[in-house]
């Protein structure tokens, strides 16, 4: 019934699509080309001729983190604004997910069915895209509707990235294939207070439990980690204890709460189901570790409840480290530690390195998905088109006002106005869904040793091996509930330290596991992962 639904909607939708291009009394163009710049306001249209863009109308876009207070946002709107009303007579508004508890308000909104939301940000391996696309959260996007109102997104996709945004065989997901990064986590650190503490570089837990014991030491006002200890980090440093001590891939796509939970058993048996978690001793030896580590005094007493900014924490000298991914050390952390701590060499211990069980980034990591009620989905596909692609859009969601928030260097580089202070003058528009390497310049404050880190991850990084799987939660959607509240409950005290016996908390928790339908979630992902092959 539900593919019946689905096709008559899709017949509808085409047909409306017909008669709105037949009211305008002409036949179809081809689409193929940029969107024309020399369209009045008062009756738009873009060099398809029989794109009727004759009402303004306001696209919404959800997007990720925390919205800024500086004023530059709003500036850069304007500007942008005025840009979109010529080309397409739209303006976009930016709805922001909030870190505090975004994992659950992210979720919350989508399902709402928000009538007023057009464009989203999503993911398949942090943002929940498939559970969502299987919620009617977001609308399928025929291939003549992407043809005809996000042409050149649509040329830049090859059909077999396409297959890899779709499921059941319509598309729900454009992907941000066009981008080079790598965002596998791991803990960015000071080096030269590592060298300090005679350790040339940090590749395992051990030797940064050693520097976070050297700073605790000799370091006054600073704690070796301040950490918010949610339930997200919790889970990223199980997981990157993880993904250090063992072979282990993670599965992604699994439902937020169990995000880490289940991993091929490794690169060369990627498709044999597992969970550290759950069977041999590399869970128990991490919540061994995590105890002396709160009982040392790495993180703050009342970690579980406090909520502050590790990374500015970090950038101001009063942590000795943070978690995050690669991403951000290049492009963050060691430009602007270097800027604000001279000498402080920030480094990055990607989790990754000990095992070499690394993959590439997922071309859905960076997701755009349409809400399903949009009311206007065409032509937000349209501002869509040009964000992602129209030099003069891109520049301004991603960069701002050319001046204010970044200038061109002789070398044709983007650097930053005298006296830019990232952690104040941030534009934080987090356009995650489209960045595109033919557009984007230089940076010339990134770290230059980027180039290295890369070289070094391609030597052993793998293409993600599940870009097919699509876990269907229909069988097994009480169990994964119920598993997410255990995973929520137990993790966070595990991961920092917070219980009076490690080995009998993680037996409580493999018991709570169970209780909660382990066995049968297992079995449902090996069964389906088989069938993705």
């Amino acid at each position: 019934m539900k593919k019946l639904v689905k096709k008559l909607l899709a017949v509808i939708l085409t047909g409306a699509m017909l008669l709105s291009f037949v009211a305008c009394g002409s036949e179809t163009e081809d689409t193929s080309t940029n969107l024309s710049t020399n369209s009045s306001t008062t009756a738009q249209t873009t060099e398809n001729s029989d794109i009727d863009t004759s009402e303004h109308v306001t696209v919404k876009f959800v997007v990720l983190g925390n919205r800024p207070t500086n004023g530059r946002l709003e500036a850069m709107l304007e500007k942008l604004n005025a840009v979109l009303t010529e080309k397409v007579n739209a303006e976009l508004d930016l709805q922001y997910v909030e870190w505090a508890d975004w994992q659950t308000q992210y979720n919350l909104l989508l399902a709402s069915g928000d009538d007023s939301i057009d464009l989203i940000t999503t993911a398949t391996d942090w943002l929940d895209a498939w559970p969502n696309v299987k919620k009617g959260s977001f609308m399928p996007l025929s291939e003549d509707m992407l043809k005809t109102y996000a042409p050149q997104t649509y040329a830049s996709v090859t059909a077999e990235e396409w297959e890899k945004c779709s499921y059941d065989g319509e598309i729900y997901l454009i992907p941000e294939n066009h981008y080079t990064q790598y965002t596998n986590h791991g803990i960015i650190y000071r080096g030269d207070w590592a060298k300090e503490a005679n350790l040339a570089a940090i590749n395992n837990f051990t030797d940064l439990g050693k520097y976070f014991q050297y700073v605790k030491d000799n370091k006054e006002n600073v704690i070796p980690w301040d950490v918010s200890g949610t339930a997200a980090n919790g889970n990223a440093l199980a997981s990157g204890y993880i993904q250090s001590n063992t072979d282990n891939i993670l599965i992604e796509g699994i439902p937020i709460g169990l995000s880490t939970l289940f991993y091929g058993t490794s690169k060369d048996d990627a498709y044999t189901v597992t969970s550290p978690y759950m069977v041999g001793t590399t869970f128990e030896e991490f919540a061994l570790m995590m105890k002396e580590w709160a009982d040392a005094g790495y993180w703050r007493e009342d970690v579980l409840n406090y909520d502050g900014d590790t990374r500015e924490l970090l950038k101001a000298g009063a942590s000795g480290a943070e978690q995050h991914h690669t991403q951000t050390y290049v492009t963050d952390d060691r430009p602007n530690m270097d800027i604000k701590l001279p000498g402080s060499e920030a480094q990055f211990y990607s989790f990754s390195e000990p095992s070499k069980n690394l993959v590439k980034t997922s071309i859905t990591h960076g997701s755009l998905a349409v809400g399903a009620n949009s009311k206007h989905a065409q032509r937000a596909l349209m501002v869509y088109d040009l964000l992602r692609n129209d030099e003069e859009c891109y520049r301004y969601i991603n960069y701002g006002i050319e001046g204010s928030d970044y200038i061109i260097n002789d070398a044709g580089e983007l650097d930053r106005p005298d006296g830019w202070d990232q952690s104040i003058d941030a534009l934080e528009s987090n356009f995650w869904c489209g960045r595109n390497d033919d557009l984007e310049l230089v940076n010339a404050r990134y770290y230059k040793g980027s180039a290295d880190m890369y070289s070094n991850y391609n030597t052993y990084a793998i293409d993600y091996p599940y870009g097919k799987f699509v876990f269907d939660t229909t069988n097994v959607s009480t169990q994964i509930a119920a598993m997410a509240d255990v995973c929520a409950s137990y993790i966070p005290r595990i991961a920092f330290g917070k219980v009076d016996d490690p080995k009998a908390m993680v037996a409580e928790f493999r018991e709570k596991l169970k209780a909660a339908g382990y066995e049968e979630v297992l079995n449902e992902v090996q069964t389906q992962l088989n069938a993705s092959k």
